[in-house]
């Protein structure tokens, strides 16, 4: 993502318009809404989005990485296009997070767990932005992206280490395909 003079907004931080058909949103919705999403928790806190995980999984409760279902066939051909469009080998996503945001969900700020490297995300339904900040002595520094439908994003670097994400809470549907690789060895 870049200014209108071709600077970086955030280093580490890209963006691609129509990485998805229309015809594939809607396929796309259709599969994640039958991938079997269950409320993500948190430390004993329920969201109000609902997810499902593949690949390598992260477990909130234990602090640790495991091995969960394979990514589904259906999945592949987007995370092939997800990584070419972050010019990454397909086989390095080796994680998927399937997210549905109802109405009145969004996602707070963090960072994705050290565990994992790369995240490139596929942003369904209806648009929303991206946040991002990073404290700078007693202020936050702030930049936004916005996430249009059939969108993609990749943080790396210093968008992806360096500062936190967020998405506020929406008001009408969406879903997100995120994609991620690991950072080093499996323990």
């Amino acid at each position: 993502m870049t200014d209108l003079f071709g600077t970086p907004v955030l280093p580490g931080l890209e963006a691609a318009s129509g990485l998805v058909t229309p015809a594939e949103e809607r396929a796309l919705i259709a599969a994640i809404d039958g991938a079997g999403l269950a409320p993500f928790r948190f430390q004993g806190w329920e969201g109000k989005r609902l997810t499902a995980s593949y690949g390598w999984t992260y477990d909130f409760a234990t602090g640790r990485l495991s091995q969960g279902q394979p990514l589904p066939g259906w999945l592949l051909p987007f995370r092939d296009r997800a990584a070419a469009f972050a010019r990454l080998p397909a086989e390095e996503l080796v994680q998927a997070l399937l997210i549905r945001y109802g109405a009145g969900a969004g996602i707070g700020w963090h960072k994705d767990r050290p565990a994992f490297g790369h995240v490139v995300g596929l942003s369904l339904g209806a648009p929303a932005v991206m946040r991002f900040r990073r404290r700078r002595g007693e202020r936050f520094e702030r930049a936004s992206l916005p996430l249009e439908p059939r969108g993609a994003y990749h943080l790396s670097d210093e968008a992806r280490h360096g500062w936190e994400h967020s998405i506020a809470e929406m008001d009408r549907p969406r879903w997100s395909v995120t994609f991620r690789s690991l950072a080093g060895r499996v323990p």
